[in-house]
């Protein structure tokens, strides 16, 4: 989503954030040593709105991704090792795509793409996720998408994560709200042709992406500033624990590497950084790699607070630079109230 809300709570989110950028701004991530599934930047100049991130099923270090808003029906996947685009999926009977910002794998290797975003927070009574089964072969193609429409029980709202459960096939939706949105549960099984009416089961913070971990056991959910990993059982969220999420221009994805051992961290814009942040008890760095971006860290930093293992993780370069962001926020903060006084 390219737009920050608007209004006085919404002009102080911009200038936070272009803030925190000015204070976080670091060279591009690169990949490392040309291993898959670590930090890399998206080199198509086609993809500058990248707005969902995830991992391929099959193919070992392949990321699936789409522009935001109405670039067309189009997804694109990225090699993790290169940055370069593998392939061009053209979707084909979806109609015309309006706020693209989702997209998410499911257990019986389908892709499914969100167009679920709604900027003027109810303008559009209904919205879309398209579905195709993964290639197995990378090349560009045009291929036949099913076209879901959906509805929201309490009314239309904005969003921008969409979850496929690896395990149930259920898919769910987190809105996004300033002030806090809901997680979304939508119908047993999707139905072509008819309305799929997906109902509030849980209260979640500001979400701009989140994504199932391969056992379906652990939900992250992460917002322009931080993120956050959730125990998920029958269908709802548990124990909650804090990620260390890289600063990004503008932080718009996340997926879990698909053994699960990392996350993968996206940001829009031209030539934008995917950043790999380690998760604790997800691989052989365990709980002390926990929030430490790989490879370069592109980002140069961290959000959201250090508890559950973050600690030393980051360096201390992250330190100071975390140290020096809260510093910018609380000027910037004190500076606003001042001016609204």
């Amino acid at each position: 989503m390219r737009l920050y809300p608007t209004g006085p709570a919404g002009t102080r989110a911009a200038a936070l954030a272009a803030a925190l950028l000015l204070l976080a701004g670091a060279g591009p991530a690169v990949a490392d040593d040309g291993r898959p599934d670590r930090d890399f930047t998206i080199e198509d100049p086609r993809v500058t709105e990248s707005s969902g991130l995830a991992a391929s099923r099959a193919h070992p270090g392949v990321y699936w991704t789409h522009n935001d808003s109405d670039d067309g029906p189009y997804v694109f996947a990225v090699d993790s090792r290169t940055g370069k685009t593998l392939a061009t999926i053209t979707m084909r009977g979806v109609g015309e795509p309006r706020d693209v910002e989702a997209i998410s794998i499911g257990p019986d290797g389908d892709i499914y793409v969100g167009d679920i975003g709604d900027n003027l927070d109810g303008t559009w009574s209904h919205v879309w996720i398209y579905r195709f089964p993964e290639p197995k072969q990378l090349r560009d193609a045009t291929v036949d998408a099913v076209q879901y429409d959906v509805k929201y029980a309490d009314g239309a709202r904005n969003a921008e994560a969409l979850m496929v459960h690896p395990k149930t096939g259920r898919v769910y939706i987190a809105s996004k709200n300033e002030d806090g949105g809901g997680l979304y549960e939508g119908p047993a099984k999707l139905t072509a042709g008819a309305v799929n009416t997906f109902r509030r089961v849980d209260e979640v913070p500001w979400v701009t992406d989140g994504a199932f971990s391969p056992d379906g056991k652990r939900l992250v959910l992460r917002s322009y500033f931080s993120a956050r990993e959730y125990a998920f059982e029958n269908g709802r969220l548990g124990e909650d624990r804090s990620v260390a999420a890289p600063f990004q221009r503008q932080a718009e994805s996340v997926t879990y590497t698909a053994d699960g051992s990392a996350l993968m961290f996206g940001s829009e814009g031209a030539r934008s950084d995917v950043v790999r942040v380690e998760v604790a008890g997800g691989g052989s760095g365990g709980d002390q790699d926990r929030g430490k971006p790989s490879g370069s860290g592109g980002a140069g930093g961290e959000a959201g607070d250090q508890g559950d293992g973050g600690g030393e993780a980051g360096g201390k370069g992250g330190a100071g630079l975390g140290a020096a962001i809260v510093v910018g926020a609380g000027l910037l903060w004190f500076a606003l109230r001042r001016k609204r006084g």
